[in-house]
C-alpha cells in the first residue's frame, strides 16, 4: 500500500514537473505570438512606423470617483528614436475651448505653459508621466518590444469585461511588470494593469487602464477612442476622443517652447 502510494506520488510529481517545464518552454513562445497578433490587429507596419498621433476630444478627471474636472482636449504625440535613458516620444497636451492651457513633455524637460510663461512641472509629475508611458502597452509594442531584457509571457485564457481574452505578462530589464488582457477575437488590448511605488503613502499603488471603442485612424492604425484610468480601484481619468489621426504633418514648433517665453520658477 505504502509502495503504491509512493509510486503514485512520484508519478504525479514527474507529471507536474513535466507540465511545468512545458509551460516554461511554450509560454514565452505563445507570448511572442500574442505580441505579433496584437501588432497586426493594431495596424502592423502602419502601427510600428507611425510618426505622430493626434487625439481630439474631451478629458475628464475624477477625485474619489466623482467628476472634478472636464475640458476639451487635444493631445499631440510625436515618436522619436528611443534613446537609452529617455522617452522615445514628446507630447503636447492642449486643454480648453480656446486652447488656452498647454502642458509640454519634451526630451529636455516638462512645462505648463500659460499666458504668464512656462513653469517647469514638479519632478514627481514628470516621473509619473515617464513611468506611465514606459508601462503603456501601445508604447511598449511601438517603441520597446526589442529592448534587451524585454520578455513577453502568455498566462492563459480568461474572461474580462464580458470579453474572451488572453493574458500577457510583460517584463523589462528594470523589473517593470505590466499585465495586459487581449481580446481573443479582435486581438486588441482590453485592459492593462501595473503597480508603482508611491513615496507619499510608502506603498505600491495599482494603476489600471481600460481601452474600448477602437476605430481606424484613417491610416489603418486601430486606436481606442475611450480610455479610462483607475488608481487603487478609483477612477482618476477618462479620455473620449471624437477623432484620432495618425501621421499628420505636425510642425516642430508644437513640441518646443515659444522663443523668448518667460521661464517661471517651479
Amino acid at each position: 500500500m505504502t509502495r503504491s502510494v509512493t509510486r503514485r506520488t512520484f508519478s504525479l510529481s514527474l507529471a507536474a514537473a513535466a507540465a511545468g517545464a512545458l509551460r516554461a518552454e511554450t509560454s514565452p513562445g505563445r507570448g511572442k505570438q500574442l505580441v505579433d497578433k496584437t501588432i497586426d490587429a493594431l495596424g502592423g507596419d502602419a502601427f510600428l512606423n507611425m510618426r505622430t498621433r493626434t487625439e481630439i476630444g474631451r478629458a475628464s478627471s475624477f477625485y474619489h470617483d466623482r467628476l472634478s474636472g472636464f475640458s476639451v482636449a487635444r493631445i499631440y504625440t510625436k515618436y522619436l528614436p528611443p534613446p537609452p535613458s529617455a522617452l522615445g516620444e514628446v507630447q503636447r497636451q492642449v486643454l480648453g475651448k480656446k486652447q488656452e492651457d498647454t502642458v509640454l513633455f519634451l526630451t529636455t524637460g516638462a512645462y505648463e505653459v500659460t499666458f504668464r510663461g512656462a513653469r517647469p512641472l514638479p519632478e514627481d509629475q514628470i516621473g509619473r508621466f515617464r513611468e506611465a508611458t514606459l508601462h503603456d502597452v501601445f508604447y511598449i509594442l511601438r517603441q520597446r518590444r526589442n529592448e534587451p531584457g524585454m520578455a513577453f509571457e502568455a498566462m492563459g485564457i480568461d474572461v474580462v469585461e464580458n470579453q474572451p481574452v488572453e493574458t500577457l505578462n510583460i517584463y523589462d530589464a528594470d523589473n517593470r511588470n505590466v499585465t495586459v488582457w487581449i481580446n481573443s477575437d479582435t486581438w486588441l488590448p482590453v485592459r492593462q494593469r501595473f503597480k508603482l511605488w508611491d513615496p507619499v503613502i510608502n506603498d505600491r499603488r495599482e494603476e489600471v487602464t481600460h481601452y474600448t471603442n477602437y476605430r481606424d485612424s484613417g491610416s489603418r492604425v486601430m486606436w481606442p477612442h475611450e480610455i479610462a484610468r483607475e488608481r487603487d480601484r478609483e477612477k482618476i481619468f477618462q479620455m473620449h476622443s471624437d477623432r484620432v489621426t495618425v501621421d499628420d504633418p505636425l510642425d516642430d514648433s508644437l513640441f518646443a517652447l515659444p522663443g523668448g517665453i518667460n521661464i517661471l520658477t517651479k
